[in-house]
């Protein structure tokens, strides 16, 4: 979609981003198509890709039946036979049955044909709660997918990185799956630049420095953070890092950074056991152990099943909740 005087005056949403970083590979590169249920003449559940089908013709924007490993497995065959597909998957809970085609099949065949055929496909996925949404579209799914080798994970928090980093993910020679936090589709604008950039995957952005503890998050949990800093004491100095790219992790950032606070609060959505937050920690005790001041604390939604609206809220990580730990561990 062209941008408004809107757009240009207060900045571009998620949403706006996305499109934008879409529409620009498409015209770039005529092997970029876009695939899934709604994406063509709806533009989507959200409205990402609005206006592509018609902009680009239905034979690169199509709209899929209803059936998740399919759309999965057509978009494994279309890169393998030379494009640059990017399959939606409509929400996070519904990755399940395109599973097996994306673990086994697109995250294996570098390795299994010894990197004879690649598999460059981007799979957009909305992701996260704090949208009120019902069952199987509100959940944060990533440890499943960190934990296979053979594709990259990636989660923006903001509008200009999503831009940059989904072009990156286009133009990666190996499967790439690309979380967009639905909380913060159209809650946060930015300016971003119109032409095309990219971020590299797999290095974190240190959003602010510090240097008596680190916040690493990632997300729509950046925007908890933001607002517990403003919860803190004056004196408090804290560093927040978000990790952008969730697998290959960005080990050096998080280690140089926990070296020199000593202390150090990691912060997601997702359930806390056998999380990425656990990994994050393990890391830390690996590489900064004789660096640590207190131990790691983790903020994190509970182990349960994501509740219906009316508890969701109470269920992700809020700014009172971060802000707390971040005091008890600084009280250590």
């Amino acid at each position: 979609m062209p941008r408004t005087p809107q757009m240009i005056e207060k900045g571009l949403t998620l949403v706006d981003a996305i499109n934008e970083g879409l529409a620009q590979e498409m015209e770039r590169d005529a092997r970029v198509v876009c695939l899934g249920e709604d994406v063509g003449l709806n533009g989507g559940v959200f409205r990402v890709t609005e206006g592509l089908q018609k902009r680009f013709g239905s034979d690169r924007v199509v709209d899929t039946p209803l059936s998740e490993s399919g759309i999965m497995g057509a978009a494994i065959g279309l890169a393998m036979g030379g494009m640059r597909p990017i399959p939606e998957i409509q929400f996070e809970g519904f990755m399940g049955p395109a599973h097996d085609q994306l673990v086994n099949h697109a995250a294996r065949f570098r390795n299994r044909t010894r990197g004879e055929i690649t598999v460059p496909l981007t799979v957009r996925v909305p992701w996260g709660g704090g949208i009120h949404a019902p069952e199987f579209h509100s959940d944060s799914p990533e440890a499943i997918y960190i934990h296979n080798p053979g594709m990259k994970v990636v989660c923006p928090a903001t509008p200009a990185d999503a831009k940059g980093l989904l072009i990156s993910a286009i133009r990666d020679p190996d499967p790439v799956l690309f979380f967009e936090p639905k909380r913060v589709y159209r809650s946060y604008r930015e300016q971003v630049p119109e032409e095309e950039y990219t971020i590299p995957l797999g290095k974190a952005k240190v959003v602010q420095e510090g240097t008596d503890l680190t916040i690493i998050t990632w997300g729509a949990q950046l925007f908890q953070c933001l607002e517990a800093l403003d919860q803190l004491p004056e004196d408090a100095s804290v560093e927040l890092i978000d990790l952008r790219t969730l697998n290959p992790l960005d080990h050096d950032t998080i280690a140089t950074s926990v070296e020199k606070t000593g202390r150090c609060v990691v912060v997601q959505e997702a359930p806390k056991t056998c999380s990425l937050g656990s990994e994050i920690s393990a890391i830390i005790q690996e590489r900064c152990f004789l660096n640590l001041k207190a131990p790691v604390q983790r903020v994190a939604g509970f182990d349960t099943i994501m509740p219906y609206a009316k508890l969701e809220l109470d269920y992700l990580p809020d700014a009172k909740r971060i802000a707390e730990a971040v005091v008890q561990t600084l009280g250590y």
